[in-house]
């Protein structure tokens, strides 16, 4: 590991005399290359100097104690050993997470989709509560979200929704939010006051760029039709909205937020790539299924991963067996604590497996 830190650190140096170098003004691409790959080798350099300075003064306490008689001073160099020593554990600890492999697809941007499961109406009513909660999320964060499509239901429900959020770090965030949510709770229809259990499906799909997914536009099909909705800008005059069948995989996209028939085009074009590009990290994830035990839930769609239980005011998490009795904030967008907690369990699985 620590032959790995000495070529970082060689490598970080050089980056700096490139990054110094006058001539790289006239080559923005380049010079955008350097930086990214600056500000993803900083804080293992930092982290890694830090430890070399705890390191030192472990020597040299140790040192100064071997040939110390004053008593007074030995335990003052007995603390100061331990708090380096400490510090050090602390340290390479955090390097070894540090040196974990990244994803590729941590700094991409993110397709949100959600769909209301068993449990009809109140499915839906949840799953527009699920869109709520990733939108205040999103807004905490300063991320900027996009309405791609969305199929309503009479009370205020979404029976589906599919959303973007853009931001530096939105994958590696919400990564661990695909699959089941399941709600518990009286609703409000509920006469006898009987708990009633319903679920919605959400799939966090990283956003793919023409270079990773090419799609042939001679396997697609584009019907338009006109938008419809409760009113207001949900409804178009023209024939504005667009459905893209993708004929090899029979995936369907409709979208209809846009005024323009071209800009729903380029947005189903978009989540069509997103959704052909986790069909293949899928596929890749199959194959290597000893390095996906080793993290935080499968990304499975049909995997039931969190409990929304509303009589008790808490939302657990079965992957990581994590209760919090915090829900009503949790559905205001307050996901720091879970997300935080999901990354922690993933990173010690995979340090388990190195």
């Amino acid at each position: 590991m620590f032959d790995q830190l000495d070529d970082i650190v060689k490598r970080f140096e050089e980056l700096l005399q490139e990054l110094n170098d006058p001539a790289l003004a006239m080559d923005q691409n380049r010079y955008r290359k350097l930086m990214k790959e600056h500000a993803e080798l900083e804080p293992v350099v930092e982290t890694y100097r830090a430890y070399q300075s705890a390191r030192m003064t472990a020597k040299d306490s140790l040192e100064m104690l071997e040939s110390e008689h004053d008593e007074e001073m030995r335990e003052l160099l007995k603390e100061e050993l331990s708090d380096a020593r400490s510090e050090m554990e602390h340290l390479e600890k955090e390097l070894k997470i540090l040196l974990l492999p990244k994803d590729p697809n941590d700094d991409k941007n993110v397709f949100v989709e959600i769909r209301a499961g068993a449990g009809g109406e109140e499915a839906a009513l949840f799953a527009a509560e699920l869109y709520r909660m990733y939108l205040h999320y999103a807004e905490q964060n300063r991320w900027k979200c996009e309405m791609v499509s969305c199929n309503e239901s009479g009370i205020g429900g979404m029976k589906e929704v599919v959303f973007l959020i853009s931001g530096h770090g939105a994958y590696s965030r919400l990564k661990y939010e695909s699959g089941v949510h399941r709600v518990q709770r009286v609703p409000e229809t509920e006469s006898g006051g009987r708990i009633h259990t319903s679920t919605s499906t959400v799939a966090i799909m990283p956003e793919a760029e023409e270079v990773d997914v090419q799609i042939d536009l001679n396997e697609c099909r584009f019907d338009v039709f006109r938008a419809s909705g409760n009113g207001g800008q949900c409804v178009n005059t023209t024939d504005s909205a667009v459905r893209l069948t993708h004929l090899p995989t029979g995936i369907v996209i409709s979208c209809q937020d846009e005024k323009s028939q071209l800009k729903n085009k380029e947005k189903a074009l978009k989540v069509l790539r997103a959704k052909l590009y986790e069909l293949e990290l899928e596929r890749k994830q199959s194959t290597e299924a000893a390095q996906r035990r080793s993290q935080i839930g499968t990304g499975d769609r049909s995997e039931k991963i969190r409990t929304y239980n509303f009589p008790q005011g808490r939302v657990t998490d079965h992957r990581i067996k994590l209760t919090l009795y915090r829900l009503g904030a949790i559905l205001n967008g307050d996901l720091q604590e879970l997300l935080d907690s999901l990354t922690a369990a993933d990173q010690a699985a995979k340090l388990l497996q190195l």
